[in-house]
């Protein structure tokens, strides 16, 4: 969320990142005129106020004629200062949902441009593999080797759900360890949070109210299948004061993470997009002068599961009109699936600065006598598992129709070298 003070004294810096962001900027005109009216209002509510507090001291001194003449007036003032905090109330709360539908301001260094065709590429790692024969899309594969049913999972629940079946389940399983006991050796402590969140969580990290409608709402208990772990992860700290000497902390997290892909084409063949995936999510607090650097830290962290599974890929620096709304600055990790023949996003590593920690009310006092800061949040997939799931099997894949699994996996398969 951002401050309303800033918004109020850099409205045009604002105004032309909701451009860059392809925003509607009504939101930003509604927040300054309401801003005004509220500013205009307690302006006028401390006037009188201290006109009060004045006139009541001097009453007791008053004759009797004129202190019934000013009791009267004082009580048009009483009257007139009911009225403007109930105006003033229901302002605040018109004014927060609007603060709480307005996007982060991008980093400096994030490239203006619209969705994808501003993003800018920043390296890639590996080579694309050279088959001598044609390689297979991921859900042939599965379906081959009998490791990913896609009817039953229909079956069970409905279109964008899937069962994953011997192998398949334990390549999942070994894929979410691997990662665990890689950002555990990188220093993050694991967590293992609940899977569902409150309205209040949701609000904190900016799913809520922007992301509604891609939510699963459990109505009776008015409570949310997380969407990512990063939620709950984030949310620990929540109205918490830290002390600068906890600084930095690490966290990392696996959790089954739901998304219902409202307005998105969930038919889409495959695994590559689904409404129940797998993810294990690293998240960071960090003192604000050290956000830009610890993003960096952050991506490298996640490159390395990529790396260890010897996968290529390339990292996207996404553009204004690409970033999600709680993003200052975001890299995307795309690892390359021959089978589909496209370039799939299996990590998202974002740099929120404040944004969430004011939303959340996360903070910390770098000195006991010091006044409070909001810290900065960072998160990132570490990774997601569907793609990641879809790039080995079609990188791996050989002639005879087997997988092969990849080295690092192999301790978690009990040594097994291949899947058929």
């Amino acid at each position: 969320m951002l401050d309303a003070k800033f918004i109020r004294e850099n409205a045009e810096t604002v105004r032309q990142s909701l451009v860059n962001r392809n925003y509607d900027l009504s939101v930003l005109d509604k927040f300054l005129d309401l801003d005004k009216k509220w500013r205009t209002l307690t302006e006028e509510g401390n006037s009188l106020r201290k006109k009060r507090n004045e006139v009541s001291e001097q009453i007791p001194k008053l004759p009797k004629d004129q202190k019934q003449t000013m009791i009267s007036e004082m009580k048009g003032i009483a009257d007139r200062i009911r009225e403007i905090e109930a105006e003033t109330k229901k302002i605040d709360v018109d004014r927060d949902e609007l603060l709480l539908n307005m996007p982060n301001i991008p980093d400096p260094s994030v490239p203006v441009g619209a969705l994808d065709e501003g993003d800018k590429f920043m390296r890639s790692w590996g080579n694309k593999r050279d088959f001598d024969f044609k390689p297979l899309n991921h859900w042939e594969i599965g379906e081959r080797l009998d490791i990913i049913d896609f009817e039953r999972g229909v079956k069970v629940t409905g279109t964008g759900f899937y069962v994953l079946k011997g192998d398949g389940a334990r390549l999942e399983r070994a894929l979410i360890n691997f990662m665990l006991d890689l950002h555990h050796t990188q220093g993050y402590k694991e967590l293992f949070p609940p899977v569902v969140i409150n309205r209040k969580s949701c609000v904190g990290t900016g799913q809520l109210p922007k992301m509604q409608e891609d939510m699963y709402w459990i109505e009776r208990d008015d409570l949310y299948l997380n969407p990512t772990a990063e939620v709950p992860v984030t949310n620990l700290y929540a109205d918490e004061i830290l002390d600068r000497k906890q600084l930095p902390i690490y966290h990392t997290a696996y959790l089954p993470s739901f998304r219902r892909e409202a307005g998105k084409h969930i038919e889409t063949k495959g695994i590559a997009r689904v409404h129940q995936f797998n993810k294990v999510e690293l998240v960071k607090f960090v003192l604000p002068e050290t956000s830009q650097q610890e993003l960096e830290t952050l991506l490298n962290d996640a490159e390395a599961v990529v790396q260890g599974l010897k996968l290529p890929y390339r990292i996207r620096l996404l553009c204004t009109g690409s970033l999600g709304f709680h993003s200052s600055k975001t890299y995307d990790i795309e690892t390359f699936a021959p089978g589909m023949d496209q370039w799939l996003e299996v990590s998202s590593c974002s740099d929120f600065k404040e944004f969430q920690a004011r939303r959340a009310m996360i903070k910390f006092r770098r000195e006991p006598h010091l006044k409070s800061d909001y810290i900065h949040t960072l998160n990132g997939s570490g990774i997601a598992l569907p793609r990641t799931m879809v790039s080995v099997l079609e990188n791996y894949q050989k002639k005879d129709g087997t997988v092969a699994v990849p080295e690092v996996l192999r301790p978690y398969m009990k040594g097994q070298e291949t899947i058929g």
